[in-house]
């Protein structure tokens, strides 16, 4: 059993995603995603923010390149994911520091106040049937274990 927890975060990359590939080769994309929340307070009639939230965002493999590829900064963005939290100690001021880091399983673009062209790949980026095709007959094969799986990304 892993120790993390689902989630689904709506926000906006603060940066383009950053693209880069570990020593064998697998990609990883490293952005993090700002939420924004907004209350309506009925005592002042007007909309307000609410305190922004971070998340430390990895995406691996084919879905990294396809994040790098159609995500801009900024862009509004739907994701689903495992998040954890990491602490550590800062080196320059020995106080713990914590992040929210978010391991990306699925990623689109919000479409309330935007509008997408979503281009079907029929192979992901080792040739293999994507494993979620509805159109395919293929067999679902898995990715080999090892592939990507305990490396850390190169950051």
């Amino acid at each position: 059993m892993r120790n993390s927890t689902p989630i689904t975060v709506v926000g906006n990359l603060t940066d383009a995603p950053e693209l880069r590939f570990t020593p064998s080769g697998a990609a990883v994309a490293r952005f993090t995603v700002a939420h924004n929340p907004r209350y309506y307070d009925k005592t002042s009639d007007t909309w307000k923010d609410g305190e922004p939230s971070f998340y430390r965002c990895t995406a691996w493999r084919g879905l990294a390149e396809n994040i790098a590829e159609s995500l801009p900064r900024g862009a509004r963005v739907v994701l689903a994911g495992e998040i954890r939290q990491r602490t550590w100690k800062d080196d320059k001021t020995g106080e713990t520091r914590s992040s929210w880091d978010v391991t990306v399983e699925a990623i689109g673009p919000e479409l309330t106040y935007a509008q997408a062209t979503v281009r079907k790949m029929s192979r992901t980026a080792r040739g293999e049937t994507a494993p979620d095709d509805p159109w395919t007959s293929a067999s679902r094969e898995p990715v080999p274990a090892g592939v990507g799986a305990n490396e850390e990304p190169p950051f």
